[in-house]
């Protein structure tokens, strides 16, 4: 085929080419059950009022589990709060939800209507009409002359940002003082114990390989004064006994030893949002958080290698008393788990 033809192919091929399609329009409408029954139109009225109505239950509920459940000392009075506290906002934004969405739906103009494509920024006159639009799509809501829905929405809305502000208003001359979080009760000749059994350690109990979760011995003190959940969430520990051969790093950087005969000892929360560090790869000595999956080399520092952390986790300086028992030689030398706003970096 010679050039002339090709070229000739290609204007025919051309004039085919369509410009733009013809709008199709709008499929036939078609209406409601509610559009046309009166009785139908009334069910869905009250089944938007229902859905106000549980949304404020909710955020009443959420007012009354906050102060009634307290969190308390415990796991199952935490588990409780939580409970109740998260059950009654999800109520309370369900009820919002599907309340303007059933609104939407059964009682608003269905009707199908296209517009023509513009630029982004419209003129003063379409800008105005769209102000009219809005207008037009208020009254066809219905809202103006249906005065049950209208104390329902107005209700839940305004109650609840409740369930927000009485949390922070509940911790208003709290302390603040997050100095508090640089240290522990850990110190010097505390000997490491079992959690939650609290029975003190022995160097020989421990094996390579080995891993013990670990709390201060002096934590029992701290029921009586009230405290004991606060300091045990600051203090918890994970132990590890590797081969001292495969130790990297295991000195503090005035060269002191804060391990004892290949056991370390390293804080359990992540420096990254506070997560129990807690699984433990034997072959790798690696340490894995379960939230984010930063990980730690616990053979080198418990350095960074994987992870969204940006700090080793704080090693808690330990050797033996006279009676073979694991103690600390002094608290964590840095503040554990996440970083805040008074904390010196260097």
């Amino acid at each position: 085929m010679s050039a002339h033809d090709n070229s000739h192919d290609l204007e025919v091929r051309d004039s085919n080419v369509v410009d733009r399609f013809e709008d199709p329009g709008h499929p036939d409408h078609q209406p409601r059950k509610g559009d046309t029954d009166p009785k139908a139109n009334k069910k869905a009225e009250r089944q938007v009022l229902f859905l106000f109505a549980v949304s404020v239950l909710g955020t009443i509920g959420f007012v009354v589990a906050y102060f009634a459940l307290p969190p308390g000392d415990t796991a199952e009075s935490m588990r409780t709060s939580n409970l109740a506290l998260g059950g009654a906002l999800a109520f309370a934004l369900l009820g919002i939800g599907t309340g303007a969405i059933h609104w939407a739906k059964a009682l608003m103009n269905d009707h199908e209507k296209s517009e023509e494509r513009h630029l982004q920024r419209s003129d003063d006159e379409t800008r105005a009409a769209a102000v009219e639009v809005l207008a037009e799509g208020t009254a066809d809501s219905g809202i103006s002359r249906r005065g049950a829905l209208k104390g329902a929405v107005v209700s839940a809305l305004a109650l609840f940002p409740i369930t927000i502000a009485l949390p922070l208003i509940g911790n208003i001359g709290e302390d603040w003082n997050v100095g508090k979080l640089k240290h522990t009760i850990w110190k010097k000749g505390v000997r490491l114990s079992r959690d939650p059994n609290g029975r003190p350690i022995k160097a020989s109990d421990v094996t390579i390989g080995s891993v013990f979760h670990v709390i201060p011995d002096n934590l029992e003190e701290h029921h009586e004064t009230g405290d004991y959940m606060d300091q045990k969430a600051k203090a918890v520990v994970l132990l590890v006994r590797l081969d001292p051969r495969d130790l990297k790093a295991d000195q503090s950087p005035a060269g002191e030893t804060w391990s004892y005969d290949g056991i370390v000892a390293y804080s359990k929360i992540c420096t990254h949002v506070g997560c129990p560090v807690a699984l433990y790869e034997q072959q790798t000595h690696h340490l894995l958080c379960p939230c984010h999956q930063s990980t730690f080399d616990i053979a080198d520092g418990a350095r960074v290698v994987f992870g969204p952390a940006k700090r080793p986790l704080p090693q808690l300086p330990i050797t033996v008393d006279d009676e073979g028992y694991l103690v600390a030689q002094s608290d964590f030398t840095q503040p554990v788990g996440p970083s805040f706003w008074e904390r010196e970096t260097k």
